[in-house]
């Protein structure tokens, strides 16, 4: 999945963003608002993580990403 379609949905999206990264808050996903670079550093900050540990688990999330956190169970 690429990130566009991610961040074009953010807003459906974000519960599985905070199922993954728990320690987020709401304050921090309005913030991140979709954006990659975003995202990085508020898991490198909240996690105190690196960021190539970072950047790996979002490429990891990203990979797992599937249409159905946006469209739900319609298929």
């Amino acid at each position: 999945m690429n990130w566009d379609r991610i961040e074009g949905n953010w807003k459906q999206v974000t519960g599985k963003v905070k199922e993954q990264w728990g320690k987020l808050t709401d304050d921090d996903l309005k913030v991140i608002s979709g954006k990659r670079e975003q995202l990085a550093g508020k898991i490198q900050q909240h996690y105190s993580l690196g960021k190539d540990a970072a950047e790996k688990q979002i490429s990891e999330w990203q990979r797992l990403f599937s249409d159905s956190w946006i469209d739900g169970n319609k298929k």
